[in-house]
């Protein structure tokens, strides 16, 4: 929604007026939209329901035009606690350090497929987002949802598991809804975002 992304740019430019939130940080903000939208579907009991997002949307809406000011103080408050966890949760990873996230890429690269191919792929995903939002996650969640339920049909595959049957399905959603409790638990990153070694070095050299 426009309105979201205008009231959390601006709230996220004041919490770092350096962000160029329209330019090369545009992805930032995007990912901070999304997890407001995800914190807010679960939060008003819409995940259960047809069409979330459609009913997410115009209970926006209509809040927006009911109380537009207590809207922009909530999202300037929950872009705070968002900001803490971005800088818990996420880390730059630089040239040469590319091999660490080499096993979980090909991992993902191998369920990508298969993923597509779930009907219910979109329910198992917001099952999972929930999960993550009500165990205290809040930045990534459709990231993390995603590598995590891509994790585990790559690991299934690996195993030469039939990921399409129902019962492994199922076990595959256990499986991810249980990591979600145990990564609440934990400190530390779980998303990795990779540059080369000549854009780390432009990037220092244009913020001297």
């Amino acid at each position: 929604m426009k309105l979201v992304s205008r009231l959390m740019s601006k709230s996220l430019m004041k919490r770092n007026p350096q962000l160029d939130l329209g330019g090369v940080d545009r992805r930032v903000l995007d990912i901070a939209c999304q997890d407001l939208m995800n914190y807010l579907k679960v939060h008003w009991g819409l995940t259960e329901q047809e069409t979330p997002d459609l009913k997410l949307r115009k209970k926006i809406s209509l809040y927006f035009y009911e109380k537009p000011q207590e809207l922009e103080e909530f999202i300037h408050l929950w872009s705070g606690l968002w900001n803490k966890k971005w800088n818990e949760r996420v880390k730059i990873v630089i040239g040469k350090n590319f091999h660490q996230c080499k096993r979980n890429d090909e991992l993902i690269r191998k369920a990508e497929p298969v993923w597509r191919k779930l009907k219910q792929r979109n329910r198992i995903k917001d099952m999972v987002v929930e999960a993550l939002v009500k165990n205290g996650e809040i930045c990534g969640t459709s990231i993390i949802a995603n590598n995590l339920l891509k994790l585990e049909i790559g690991t299934f595959l690996k195993a030469n598991t039939e990921v399409e049957d129902f019962d492994c399905t199922l076990d595959m959603v256990n499986n991810v809804l249980r990591r979600t409790r145990k990564i609440s638990q934990n400190k530390g990153p779980l998303i990795f975002f990779r540059v080369s070694k000549s854009f780390y070095r432009l990037v220092r050299e244009d913020v001297k």
